[in-house]
């Protein structure tokens, strides 16, 4: 129950902060382009909160649109609003087309505004999302990214990376060209690559000494991972991350899964399987692995006393393949101090990375969409408020820099979502404005309308998917 209210408290401040920067692009673009806002919303539904604006000090309207008798309505302030549904906000502006307006405010509508402004209103808010990711990475940049140095552990023959020639004790320079500094570079490249068919190729340092001498080991992939639900591009190739020697002792057990229905304990050492030594925890697991719905005699070292223990490991999909599941985290065993890398700059130049990692981001963020669109991986990829919620909730718990991280990512993610030419969202109303300003004349009503059925079909559609999604990864 804690862990559900904290994912929940945890999805609100991430949307809240997303959603409040996206609409203030809106409202103040609008400002600035002489439009009246009406109300500025973070949430839909009914106003949990609300608050009233000054009326504001508008300037008066251009000569050929003064009106010899002034209204009497007054022109109020713009209200400011936490609904109760955290999902999204709004900015609503003065429009001739969602309501009546006096003659004398009619310069301050929307509709009325020069078709370069409206497309400079529609436009902020992804434009707000982008700088808010510049920002945040700019902000770890400058106070130091840590991650850990991509050097190979033990790696399978049989695997793709070993049948490649990548052994243990290499460290990965780059990916298909692009420097790989931390294992968070390598995944990040290697998921660019998801639902490709060609070549991988991986420049890497020899020897433990990791010098200038640059190697290049190539991997071949046909349709890479293009079905798989949830892929892990590392664990496919063979790819093990280094690590000093780990011995099979337990560290967290997982609440109602085999290892605790069996009497497993933290800090249990794993002996024996099945009369089998178990030299490292790594051993343990692939004896966990290939025995699915199948009994395990172990024997454990717990408190200096060797216990025998039986457990029936529970079996699950892992990309297509039926593996056993035990419920249980090794003991972490502390890394040496070179395994560690990190990644600063100065504050004033630190917005060059930034602006480079929101780019590369953005990219990777475009070609996942348009490989989901194109069918070269599984639409079961899209991930719902379910996930966020439960990733924002791990990210905010390991850290502040982790959180970040996650905050700036998903927020290009909105801006990239947003622009995209579906009508409802901020990229549908930046078509209808450059088809204005191209021929001179408005969409007509009955394409908007038809074009807002659609666009809601779209959003509901996709919003459904990724519901679906995330109960099925529950």
């Amino acid at each position: 129950m804690i862990e559900i209210v904290q994912s929940v408290v945890a999805l609100i401040v991430t949307l809240s902060v997303l959603v409040t920067i996206h609409e203030y692009g809106h409202y103040i673009v609008a400002r600035w382009c002489g439009v009246h806002v009406l109300r500025f919303s973070v949430g839909f539904g009914r106003p949990l909160w609300m608050k009233r604006g000054r009326p504001p000090l508008l300037p008066p309207p251009p000569p050929d649109q003064i009106i010899a008798t002034r209204s009497n309505v007054a022109l109020e302030g713009t209200e400011f609003a936490v609904a109760g549904i955290p999902l999204g906000g709004y900015v609503k502006m003065l429009d001739e087309r969602e309501g009546f307006v006096p003659d004398d405010q009619l310069h301050l509508a929307f509709n009325r505004k020069p078709v370069w402004q409206r497309m400079a209103i529609a436009v902020a808010g992804p434009v707000a999302n982008f700088l808010l990711a510049i920002v945040a990475y700019w902000l770890l940049y400058s106070v130091g990214v840590t991650g850990l140095t991509p050097r190979l552990g033990e790696i399978d023959d049989g695997s793709k990376a070993g049948q490649a020639g990548l052994s243990r004790g290499q460290e990965i320079a780059a990916v298909d060209g692009v420097p790989t500094r931390t294992w968070s570079d390598v995944n990040m490249q290697l998921f660019q690559r998801i639902g490709d068919t060609g070549r991988i190729v991986f420049d890497v340092h020899e020897g433990e000494s990791q010098g200038t001498q640059v190697y290049q080991y190539v991997v071949d992939v046909e349709n890479w991972l293009a079905d798989a639900s949830e892929p892990y591009p590392t664990r496919d190739l063979g790819i093990i991350q280094w690590s000093p020697p780990l011995p099979a002792k337990l560290g967290s057990i997982v609440a109602d899964e085999s290892a605790e229905r069996a009497g497993f304990l933290a800090g249990d050492h794993v002996r024996s399987a099945n009369g089998e030594a178990v030299d490292d925890w790594y051993d343990w697991v692939e004896v966990v692995k290939a025995s699915p719905s199948r009994r395990i005699d172990v024997e454990i070292e717990r408190s200096g006393q060797f216990i025998a223990l039986s457990v029936v490991p529970r079996p699950r999909t892992v990309n297509g393949k039926i593996e056993g599941f035990f419920g249980a985290s090794v003991e972490l065993v502390a890394l040496p101090p070179d395994m560690y890398r990190e990644v600063r700059y100065p504050i004033y130049l630190a917005w060059i990375p930034a602006l480079e990692r929101t780019w590369s981001v953005t990219t990777f963020t475009l070609n996942a969409i348009g490989k989901m669109i194109m069918g070269a991986i599984s639409p079961k990829n899209l991930s719902g408020p379910i996930t966020i919620a439960q990733v924002a909730s791990a990210s905010a718990e390991s850290g502040f820099e982790t959180f970040i991280g996650f905050l700036a990512l998903l927020s290009i993610s909105l801006a990239v979502i947003n622009l995209m030419p579906i009508p409802m969202l901020d990229g549908g109303h930046l078509v209808y404005y450059a088809f204005e300003a191209v021929f001179g004349r408005p969409v007509p009503d009955r394409v908007q309308e038809w074009g807002l059925q659609v666009g809601l079909f779209l959003i509901v559609s996709i919003m459904v998917l990724a519901f679906y999604n995330d109960l099925t990864r529950l």
